[in-house]
């Protein structure tokens, strides 16, 4: 081989080889990717994401912006929070209470939130889809645009509540208390089982989504008022236990 071309072939393999070696140091130096910092203190934009944070007093803490996802609050004091834009996806919200707190555009979905107090919550178009809410109480709460496809929601309390485009398809409604709730416009109900779901005095004629089989199956009374084309029962099946 000429000594030329040699020079020149080992001049690249040194280069290559520096390359590589660079990469390999970069690689062991960068660390790993930043993680959640369950340390932190409560405030805007923290990440706790996975955190363990039940059973703790965060009555009034700035969580706006902040990711929440997976965050364990079970039990926890949550009232009068700041929760808006805040990523609770997946969070457990078990026994803990959010009264007052403000949550506009928040992300509840797919949380567990069993037997929860949302009561008097300003959650104006956030979403709860696919979230466990069983017995939550929603009583006064805010809830213009919020969306609950899927959501599971046997016995929830909606008394007093404004649910003004709301959507609630293909949730479980059994047994949920929409006394007193006030709205304008469209309800989406499309494929929402309504068991004994109370909507005495509700004025209906503008939802979407309502079938004659989920009437028969909910708690009217003669101020109900249903969508055209579908029939006021006999009786309403309005025994609760």
């Amino acid at each position: 081989m000429d000594n030329s071309v040699f020079r020149s072939f080992r001049g690249r393999t040194r280069a290559a080889g520096a390359s590589i070696a660079i990469a390999a140091l970069l690689a062991l130096t960068a660390g790993p990717a930043l993680a959640s910092d369950c340390d932190a203190y409560a405030a805007a934009g923290v990440d706790w994401q996975e955190c363990s944070k039940n059973n703790l007093m965060l009555g009034g803490s700035d969580f706006s912006g902040a990711n929440l996802s997976g965050t364990n609050f079970s039990g926890t004091d949550l009232r009068n929070t700041n929760l808006e834009g805040a990523n609770l996806e997946k969070a457990v919200l078990v026994r803990s209470s959010l009264a007052g707190a403000k949550a506009g555009k928040a992300n509840f979905a797919r949380i567990e939130a069993y037997r929860t107090s949302f009561a008097g919550i300003a959650a104006e178009g956030a979403s709860f889809a696919s979230a466990e809410l069983q017995r939550a109480d929603f009583s006064a709460a805010q809830l213009t645009g919020a969306d609950f496809e899927k959501a599971e929601l046997a016995r929830a309390n909606f008394g007093k509540a404004v649910i003004t485009g709301s959507r609630f398809p293909l949730a479980n409604l059994s047994r949920a208390d929409f006394s007193g709730a006030s709205f304008e416009g469209p309800l989406d109900f499309a494929g929402a089982f309504l068991f004994l779901t109370r909507i005495e005095g509700l004025d209906l004629s503008a939802a979407t989504g309502l079938e004659q089989w989920q009437i028969e199956l909910a708690c009217g009374n003669d101020q109900t008022k249903l969508p055209a084309g579908l029939a006021v029962p006999a009786t309403w099946p309005c025994k609760f236990d």
